[in-house]
């Protein structure tokens, strides 16, 4: 498939897939969105010591970026997987600057290139964990994630779900794989995702979470939506 860069409101990049007619990210802030739904939302919502995550839609990689930046920043150690049916390539990647060259980022008491952290997370090899930094380990699986088959040996604490929009990917948002992703979550897990469609909230919950709707990212969507695994 095609895909455009584009300028967010925010000043960072996205990209456009003109078949789909969507967006990876949100218009009004790819990098806020992120930030907000996935990283603010979600990771820094979890009591987990060592939190386990799984992100449905690798894309970019920027949802994993900033997960990265925060576990170096709090000290936590994170286990990162992440399905992706069609990864990018790196030259695409590259354009989105979503690092640049005089960044540094503190790792192990070390000042490293960002951009050289950021590249790891695309180099790094399909269908195995790498240890990308000391708190942060990554595994991509590249599949579709509703064909996708569990061995059991996989549980999550906080779930990224961030397919595209439900009227352009429909298989995306089914109740059987709302229904699949409770289960692999712990006790106490939770799953963010930006879609609040009522529709969306009723699967949710029809698969055992209790779902709250949460306000969006600043001048970005009105609100999202926030599941918990709370056995009763």
């Amino acid at each position: 498939m095609e895909r455009i860069i584009e300028k967010t409101d925010d000043g960072s990049a996205t990209l456009f897939v003109p078949e789909l007619n969507e967006h990876y990210h949100s218009v009004k802030g790819a990098w806020a969105e992120s930030q907000h739904i996935f990283i603010d939302m979600g990771l820094k919502a979890s009591e987990a010591t060592t939190p386990h995550i799984a992100e449905i839609g690798f894309g970019t990689g920027l949802n994993a970026w900033l997960t990265l930046i925060e576990a170096e920043r709090s000290g936590r150690e994170v286990h990162y997987t992440g399905w992706e049916l069609y990864p990018l390539a790196w030259d695409m990647v590259e354009q989105l600057h979503y690092t640049d060259s005089n960044e540094q980022l503190e790792v192990d008491g070390k000042e490293i290139p960002a951009t050289l952290l950021f590249k790891k997370l695309h180099d790094a090899e399909w269908g195995k964990p790498v240890r990308i930094t000391p708190h942060f380990t990554l595994h991509k699986i590249q599949a579709d994630v509703t064909q996708w088959k569990d061995d059991g040996s996989l549980t999550a604490d906080v779930i990224y779900f961030d397919a595209f929009a439900p009227e352009k990917q429909p298989e995306m948002w089914s109740q059987e794989l709302f229904d699949h992703l409770y289960v692999l979550l712990n006790e106490k897990g939770i799953l963010t995702t930006y879609c609040a469609k009522g529709v969306v909230r009723r699967m949710m919950q029809a698969a055992g979470f209790t779902v709250e709707r949460l306000p969006g990212p600043p001048g970005g969507k009105r609100e999202i939506l926030r599941g918990r695994k709370i056995n009763q």
